[in-house]
């Protein structure tokens, strides 16, 4: 009986006349070769290139293993990827271990990876591995003893092989973005004593004293070109390590290519993927310098433009909100002079109106002596009414009563009151007149006045030349002052006391 038949008996039953072939569905062959390489391969070892690496979004991992002449499927699912102590990627040969199986779905097999490390480098590796959970256990790949890089270091100090062409590409690097000065200690990179000369480089480098024959550089790189793990092993020595971490100078690793990774990398202040990449962190580019420089000036120079242009552009509009000083003084002046002038002309118009209003008031004025000449020739006028009626009142009375004294009585009675009269109205004109400026004038005395007709009380502030006028009691006269007025004392004179004139004799003649 056949294998088809041992596996599917109940097939028999499907024949056809004449045909003794077993028919499968699909699915039933699948499985049938499902179990038969899980059955059979359940746990193999298999070395390859991994190619067509991915991460899917599940944590899964898928890649392709192969060798010059086939190709076979591998996954590893997220629990196991996390513990791998390696981490797969294109190009890279390793050995996994798994079991092997089939997916149906896509008609292919492919293998369950359970394990994975470098192939021919597994002991190298775990040695790795023990001596990096060291050296971080101790705290030097600790981010905070990391040293910050110069920006632009004057000299740089290289450690590695004179002959290679690792130095000619950091050289090269540096010509072409600035120009360094570059101390070589040259060393053997690979093999035995390689470890201990790079290390030795490393302390004499930090030995150099500033200021000496030799300058201390301002920064480390220490190169390699790539290789494998066993010819980059040197710089996995705890030597070159600790030398390294020990290192008072900045100091980039530039070991290998970009892939490798050795533990010097863990401990330097950085890490550069070639060395050509470490001379580019090393210095800057000084074109890139020199056009920032420029930009900056550019800019500089554009912003403290803008801002004097908001400056005067400001400047201007305040500028129209405030009148022009000059023309506000002037329009002061202006209106100062005008009021000046009018100040001017209103005293003189003043002055006109109140000498014009004084003489009236003087127009109208009489003398003393006229009014008492007048009061005078009233009273007599009066006496005389009086006197006349008076008689005839004494007539009548002296008719009616008969009497002769009543008569005599009253003529003397009508004599005292017009004498008391005339003693009163006699005194009253001689006060007038003594309050009389026409009296004192009579008395020597004189009244000085300027051109304008206002009267000069004192003569200090008299000019030369000033013309004036001078009323005496019977006119007036010009002059000229002759020189400036001086302040005199006055003397004084006796008054003398005018002798009380009689009283005039009354003109009333007698009664009887």
């Amino acid at each position: 009986m056949s294998d088809s038949q041992q596996t599917f008996p109940d097939r028999q039953r499907d024949k056809g006349p004449g045909d003794n072939t077993p028919e499968f569905s699909v699915s039933e062959i699948s499985g049938v070769l499902k179990r038969m390489v899980e059955q059979n391969f359940s746990h193999v070892r298999v070395r390859g290139e991994i190619s067509g690496f991915k991460r899917a979004g599940s944590g899964h991992l898928y890649m392709a293993l192969k060798d010059d002449q086939a190709v076979i499927d591998g996954v590893c699912w997220r629990g196991t990827a996390q513990r791998l102590s390696v981490q797969p990627e294109d190009g890279l040969e390793v050995i996994v271990t798994g079991k092997l199986t089939t997916y149906p779905g896509r008609s292919k097999y492919q293998i369950v990876i359970e394990s994975m490390e470098h192939a021919g480098e597994g002991a190298l590796l775990k040695l790795l591995e023990e001596r990096k959970k060291r050296l971080e256990a101790e705290g030097l790949f600790d981010p905070d003893r990391k040293k910050a890089i110069p920006f632009l270091p004057d000299v740089i100090g290289v450690v590695t092989s004179p002959t290679g062409a690792v130095i000619r590409d950091i050289l090269h690097r540096l010509r072409d973005r600035f120009p360094s000065h570059v101390l070589l200690w040259p060393v053997v990179v690979q093999g035995d004593g390689a470890a201990e000369q790079v290390a030795a480089a490393i302390q004499g480098f930090n030995r150099i004293q500033p200021g000496g024959a030799v300058p201390r550089p301002d920064l480390l790189i220490v190169a390699r070109g790539g290789g494998s793990l066993e010819d980059l092993w040197a710089f996995n020595e705890e030597v070159v390590a600790r030398a390294v971490a020990d290192s008072a100078i900045p100091l980039i690793s530039a070991v290998g290519h970009e892939t490798d990774v050795t533990l010097i990398d863990f401990v330097s202040d950085r890490r550069a993927p070639t060395p050509t990449a470490a001379a580019e962190m090393a210095v800057p580019v000084r074109r890139d310098l020199i056009a920032n420089l420029m930009d900056l000036e550019r800019r500089k120079i554009g912003s403290w433009t803008r801002f004097t242009d908001r400056a005067a552009m400001r400047l201007d509009g305040l500028a129209r909100g405030i009148p022009d000083p000059r023309s506000v003084l002037d329009t002061a002046v202006q209106r100062l002079d005008d009021a000046a002038e009018r100040q001017s002309y209103a005293m003189r118009s003043l002055l006109r109106h109140e000498a014009q209003a004084l003489s009236g008031i003087a127009a109208r004025l009489r003398s003393p002596r006229q009014v008492l000449d007048a009061q005078g020739e009233r009273l007599v006028q009066l006496a005389e009414r009086l006197d006349g009626a008076s008689t005839r009142r004494v007539a009548t009375e002296h008719d009616r009563f008969g009497r002769a004294e009543f008569g005599t009585r009253l003529d003397k009675a009508m004599a005292r009151r017009m004498r008391d009269n005339v003693t009163a109205l006699d005194q009253l004109g001689r006060r007038l007149e003594s309050v009389s400026y026409k009296n004192i004038l009579e008395r020597g005395f004189a009244v000085v006045r300027d051109a304008d007709g206002a009267p000069i009380s004192k003569g200090a502030g008299l000019q030369a030349g000033t013309a004036i006028s001078i009323e005496f009691s019977d006119g007036n006269i010009g002059a000229t002052v002759q020189g400036g007025g001086k302040p005199v004392r006055k003397a004084a004179a006796a008054k003398k006391k005018a002798a009380p004139r009689k009283p005039a004799e009354p003109k009333q003649g007698t009664l009887l």
